[in-house]
C-alpha cells in the first residue's frame, strides 16, 4: 500500500490542491496531520483523512483518526496533545492502545521516520514552514509492503529529498 502524508501547510491551500491533483490516482490513501488552517468542510478533505492541529480552530475536525488500509492500522494525530516535542512515548502508547502499526503526526515541522516497538512513526515535516536542521518544505510517501516500509520525502517541486529516505524491515 502507498500512503501520502502531509502536514502543517498553515493556510497554503494551493500546495494541497497541487498534491491532490498529482497523487489522487497514484496512492492508496492520503493523510493530513493538521495545522491546515482551512475549514473542516473544505472540499479538499474529500481526498484526505485529516485531524485538527493547534492552529486549526474549526470544531469540525477530529483530534485523532484510526484508519485500516490493507494490513495496516494507522493512528494519526497532530501531536500537540501527545507532547511530541518531548518525545514519542505518549504517541507510542496511543498507537499501541488501538493496535496500530503506523503512527502519523505533525506539529514539530521536522521530518521523522523511525521504527520502534513494531510501530512506524512518520512525520512528513511541514510543507510550508520547515524547522530544524533540514530547512526543506516536505511531504512523505510511505510504501508499506509485506517485508518492509519505504519512506521517501519530497519537496514542494515534488522532487525526492534523498537524504531523508528510509527503509525499515517489518
Amino acid at each position: 500500500m502507498k500512503y501520502l502524508v502531509v502536514s502543517d501547510n498553515h493556510g497554503d491551500r494551493n500546495i494541497l490542491t497541487e498534491i491532490v491533483n498529482r497523487y489522487v490516482d497514484r496512492v492508496d490513501h492520503m493523510f493530513h496531520c493538521g495545522d491546515s488552517e482551512l475549514k473542516a468542510n473544505d472540499e479538499l478533505w474529500e481526498h484526505f483523512t485529516v485531524v485538527t492541529g493547534n492552529c486549526d480552530y474549526d470544531p469540525g475536525y477530529k483530534k485523532e483518526q484510526i484508519v485500516s488500509v490493507g494490513n495496516d492500522v494507522i493512528y494519526m494525530t497532530h501531536g500537540h496533545l501527545s507532547n511530541v516535542r518531548f518525545g514519542l512515548t505518549m504517541l507510542s502508547l496511543q498507537a499501541q492502545e488501538v493496535g496500530a502499526n503506523i503512527a502519523l503526526f505533525g506539529h514539530i515541522h521536522q521530518a521523522v521516520a523511525e521504527l520502534d516497538k513494531n510501530i512506524l512513526f512518520v512525520n512528513p515535516g511541514s510543507i510550508s514552514q520547515p524547522r530544524g536542521p533540514i530547512q526543506i518544505p516536505s511531504y512523505a510517501i510511505i510504501d508499506s509492503e509485506e517485508a518492509e516500509y519505504r519512506i521517501q520525502y519530497y519537496n514542494r517541486a515534488h522532487q525526492e529529498i534523498e537524504e531523508l529516505s528510509a527503509v525499515f524491515e517489518r
